[in-house]
């Protein structure tokens, strides 16, 4: 059984590293980097890089062309950087089943996932060793800006997407370069800035929505709560098909650096605390055309798309606020269960448990993640 300590890679993953810059080999379900040793190879690099992101087994013992002695295995064991897994990894309900909270459920055993390395939300805020984590994976280096490394790579995006959805951490609790400039303050947000810059708005439009509203506060109210409602939805509809387009996105490095932009950023380092609710500048680019909505279905009265459009600027609030508490606070018994099941979307299943605030539209869409067994 392999070790649970290094890394699970795709045969496609493997395969793309080719290259005199980058090459990968594989015995078995072994997946060895040989990159420093080309130039050492006696036979010279051509006769690894025709086998690189292959499985070399065959060849080495391979009497006609060479049989491989005891050393050259000795100097692949130093070379180990992973495993092989399949090329596509389904949810997996099995291990689903065996991560749980102890304070819920302390007979059911943590199990470490095949594609994260992780058993439980704790892994998340586990530091990474820059060094060793770029020389394995060939993906982002933590000690340079983060942006132009994605837009330069050249990635594959079945290299991306695997690659971005196993959780690093930044060390000392920082964040992470990514643009690396004077651009570089645009990208964090405290969560204070959210409740304070858009909560006194959102009063405000309430306040004048009652103008011009014939129902008096009751008909407020209710358009409020239309609007919460329907940014319930959204959420869950922005969360799936806008954040986590992935196997939809372009495969190219446009479509690639955006959805790093957007959210992938997220998934690489879900617990920066400067890049968990959304920036004052985007969250205006994403509202304006609900803002219209909202005024075209109420077209004979704008104060009532006021009303409406402010319930579900409400939900907003409370939906980042929700989301960072989740990440960095201690909670209730209730929101403890909600915390680990937005991580584990996270650490375990980026393909289900869309719902942060709420699990219902999981529920009712049939994305549920399930994250903990109870036993008799």
């Amino acid at each position: 059984m392999p070790s649970q300590t290094l890394p699970t890679l795709t045969r496609v993953e493997v395969e793309s590293h080719n290259t005199e810059k980058s090459c990968y080999v594989t015995i078995g379900q072994n997946v060895y980097d040989v990159t420093d040793f080309l130039e050492g190879h006696p036979g010279g690099p051509e006769l690894i890089l025709e086998y690189a992101g292959k499985d070399v087994d065959a060849i080495l013992k391979d009497e006609v062309s060479h049989t491989h002695s005891d050393s050259a295995y000795e100097i692949l064991e130093e070379s180990l950087v992973g495993f092989v897994v399949n090329d596509k990894i389904a949810p997996n309900h099995d291990v689903q089943k065996k991560i749980a909270d102890k304070q819920i459920n302390e007979e059911v055993s943590p199990v470490v996932h095949p594609r994260t390395g992780m058993s439980c939300e704790e892994d998340l805020s586990k530091e990474t060793d820059y060094s060793t984590d770029y020389k394995k994976h060939k993906f982002i280096d933590l000690n340079k800006p983060m942006l132009m490394q994605v837009w330069n790579s050249g990635f594959s995006k079945e290299f991306y997407l695997d690659q971005v959805h196993r959780p690093r951490h930044y060390k000392g609790g920082k964040s992470a370069p990514l643009f690396g400039n004077f651009l570089e303050p645009l990208s964090l947000t405290p969560w204070w800035v959210i409740p304070t810059l858009w909560l006194p708005q959102v009063i405000y439009g309430v306040y004048i929505s009652r103008e011009g509203v014939s129902g008096g506060w009751p008909q407020v109210a209710a358009l409020f709560g239309l609007g919460l409602f329907i940014w319930s939805l959204l959420e869950y509809i922005l969360h799936r098909f806008l954040f986590h387009l992935d196997y939809y996105l372009p495969d190219n490095r446009v479509g690639i650096t955006l959805h790093f932009l957007l959210h992938g950023v997220h998934h690489y380092l879900p617990m920066d605390k400067y890049r968990l609710v959304m920036p004052p500048t985007l969250f205006i680019v994403l509202a304006t055309p609900f803002w219209k909505l909202a005024h075209a279905i109420f077209y004979w009265n704008w104060h009532m798309g006021t009303a409406a459009f402010c319930g579900g600027i409400f939900g907003y609030i409370c939906y980042d606020m929700t989301h960072y508490f989740l990440h960095h606070q201690n909670l209730p018994l209730w929101y403890k269960e909600l915390k680990k099941y937005h991580l584990a979307h996270h650490f375990l299943d980026y393909e289900l448990g869309f719902g942060v605030t709420s699990k219902f539209w999981d529920r009712i869409f049939g994305t549920e993640l399930v994250t903990v067994v109870k036993t008799a």
